[in-house]
Order: structure tokens, then C-alpha cells, then sequence
């Protein structure tokens, strides 16, 4: 089977494509080629002069839960410097990009496609300090999982910025992080190393690439299909699925009953039915405690409405169990405004609020 050559690829066998002397790698595990061969060993195998590595959320080795990192180290294979991004923006940011003396940063991490995942944000905050500092800005392009056909959700509202949406996009925003990082327009020198061979409605599995963990709780493709969705759940006192093997795919809590998969179900949401489960998550909200729910089973991707689905399933949860159902804050920053809460709030059904399927518009790279 053929498979996508993805810009990591055509970069390690073209070294000139990334210019620069003094280059610093922003990765993660998914920065691999085809073979697994991890792109910061690849590109000094190729001749590529790295000299500094930089780790998003999770880190450079992906080994840290949500909103956590690694701290500044040395990579034992490479000896080269690792920078924790995380968290870090403005004049912060540029002090840490500044000391690592490179001339080209080359962002190469695997997006999910979903406006509340961080990764393309760390692409955005070191874009911001590259034009700040003077330094060249390369992307090494890769599939979105979601493919590219579709957009879905509301668009971020300014107010609402935060390190999970920095930039007016809808929940599935149906570009790569190429065609994102020239959407952000900052005034900086920028390459999109663009693929070859991907199509706006490829599948994951139809790229032929191997799929690599984005983060610990994003094992399968299956899990960033649902989660434009169910990530909405992260603003809730009902269990998302972290610490369990099927996190935002297992969504529940220990007051939920039968009802909620009988009335998910009867609502006949586009593409996706809903099992009756019980589950007890390993950590995070409900940890050691048994708790009811569900789990999505997609039938029909091409049908499915992620953002529509989740809406679903908050406005149900909110239904049936009014006493014990909690909001917290983070929901209004994952949905993009507070018109979301408002409706929860105050009982009403919020479904109007995502618009109808879209399609991604302005310069984009692939047909």
C-alpha cells in the first residue's frame, strides 16, 4: 500500500527544504516517518543541523496527563537541549526561544483536528515569537485525522481566547496545521513542507501512515473522531473516559441510570449509536468509583455530527439529572463563548447553537 508522504518525509530527504543553519525541532512522539524512525533522529541522520529541541503539552516524550510537561533537560540520544513550551507565550516564550541560539524553529506534531487540542496553539505561540525575534518558521505538514472536508462547531469568540483556542476557528476546524499556520498570518518567514499524495477526504486509515499517540488519552483514531464532541465533557462533572482505555469514546457518571443510553439512542443522532456501560476510571474525575453511561460506536463517519452529538448527549445529561449535573468555567473556553452554558443553565436545549457542516474556505494546500 502506498502511503501519504508526509512534510516530515520530504524533509529528511531534502534537507534544503528547511533552509537555516541552526535549526530547533518542536515534536512530540507523533513526530515520526513512516517507518517510525523518530523525525529528530531522522533529520540529523539526513544532515539536517538540529540544535535544540522543544516540547509542547504532554512533552517531548509524551509522557505527562493533560496540562502537564517536561521539565528542561538533554535528550540522551541526541545530547541536544530540550525547552518545555508549555504554558509559555509572549516575552516568556521568546526568552526561551532566544537562548537556544537557533535561526529556524520546524514545528513537526501530529494535530487531532479539533479547535480545543493545544498542539496547533504551541505552533502559534512560537510563530508569534518568531516574528517577534526575527527567526525563519518551518512546517513539516501531516493528515488530520478528521480529514479535511468538514468543519463543524461554533467559531471562537476573541473574549474567549485562551491556550485551548487562540484564533477564530470552529470546533473541527477541517485544516492541517499547514494551512492553519497560514491562516494565523503572522508577519514571519514561513514554509509549509506540504504533503504528497493527501486528499481532503481521506480516512486516517486511508493515508497508509501508522498512528502514533498525540497524547495519553488520545489511544486511536477512534478517540479523535468523537472528541470535537465528547471534549466537551472536560467542563462537566461527568467522567470523559480518562483513566480508562477508551477515554471521550466512554462517557458517564455515578448518577447516570439506563436513561441516558435509552434516550441518546432514541434521539437518532446521524451516524453513532450508544451502549449501556458501567465503568470505573483509574484516575481523574470518579477514580475508583463505578460509574454508569455510555459508549459512542460510530457506524457512519461520513454521517456523523461530532459537536451536534456532544451537544446531544450534555443537554440529555442535564435533563435527566438537573440535581447532580455540574458545569464548571473551562466549558465556555472549549466551546469558544458562554452561550453554551447559558443555554445548560437554564434547562434549555442548546442544539440550535451548532450551525449546520461547513467547509473549510480561504487559501488551502490540498484538493
Amino acid at each position: 500500500m502506498t502511503h501519504v508522504r508526509t512534510g516530515a518525509e520530504r524533509l529528511s530527504a531534502d534537507p534544503a527544504l528547511a533552509g537555516g543553519t541552526r535549526l530547533g525541532l518542536v515534536t512530540n512522539p507523533t513526530g515520526v516517518l513512516p517507518d517510525l524512525t523518530p523525525t529528530l533522529d531522522a533529520l540529523p541522520a539526513a544532515g539536517v543541523r538540529l540544535t535544540a529541541l522543544f516540547g509542547p503539552e504532554h512533552g517531548l516524550r509524551g509522557t505527562a496527563q493533560a496540562d502537564g510537561s517536561e521539565s528542561d533537560t538533554v535528550d540522551e540520544r541526541t545530547g541536544l537541549p530540550v525547552h518545555d513550551t508549555h504554558k509559555l507565550s509572549g516575552e516568556a516564550l521568546d526568552r526561551v526561544v532566544a537562548a537556544a541560539g537557533v535561526d529556524t524553529l520546524v514545528f513537526d506534531i501530529a494535530d487531532v483536528g479539533t479547535r480545543f487540542y493545544t498542539y496547533v496553539w504551541t505552533m502559534y505561540d512560537l510563530m508569534a515569537s518568531a516574528a517577534r525575534l526575527g527567526l525563519r518558521f518551518v512546517v513539516l505538514d501531516r493528515p488530520n485525522p478528521l480529514g479535511g472536508s468538514v468543519t463543524e462547531g461554533p467559531v471562537l469568540e476573541p473574549a474567549f481566547a485562551s491556550f485551548v483556542g487562540r484564533f477564530p476557528l470552529p470546533i473541527r476546524h477541517g485544516r492541517t496545521a499547514g494551512e492553519l499556520a497560514l491562516l494565523f498570518g503572522f508577519d514571519v518567514d514561513l514554509t509549509v513542507v506540504e504533503m504528497e499524495g493527501w486528499r481532503r477526504d481521506m480516512t486516517y486509515a486511508g493515508t497508509g501512515l501508522p498512528w502514533v499517540m498525540p497524547s495519553v488519552n488520545m489511544p486511536t483514531p477512534d478517540t479523535a473522531l468523537v472528541y470535537p464532541g465528547t471534549g466537551l465533557f472536560e467542563g462537566t462533572n461527568f467522567s470523559e473516559g480518562r483513566g480508562t482505555t477508551r477515554p471521550f469514546e466512554l462517557i458517564g457518571a455515578p448518577y447516570a441510570d439506563g436513561r441516558f443510553a435509552a434516550g441518546l439512542n432514541a434521539l437518532g443522532l446521524p451516524g453513532v449509536r450508544f451502549r449501556d456501560v458501567w465503568f470505573t476510571p483509574t484516575f481523574h474525575k470518579h477514580a475508583g468509583v463505578p460509574v454508569r453511561g455510555v459508549q459512542l460506536h460510530v457506524h457512519d463517519r461520513d454521517t456523523f455530527r461530532p459537536v451536534l452529538t456532544g451537544l446531544s448527549m450534555l443537554h440529555l445529561a442535564r435533563t435527566l439529572y438537573p440535581d447532580d449535573f455540574r458545569l464548571q468555567g473551562f466549558l465556555d473556553h472549549l466551546w469558544g463563548s458562554d452561550t453554551l452554558t447559558g443555554r445548560l443553565e437554564a434547562g434549555e436545549d442548546p442544539r440550535d447553537l451548532c450551525p449546520p457542516p461547513g467547509r473549510p474556505t480561504g487559501r488551502l494546500l490540498y484538493a
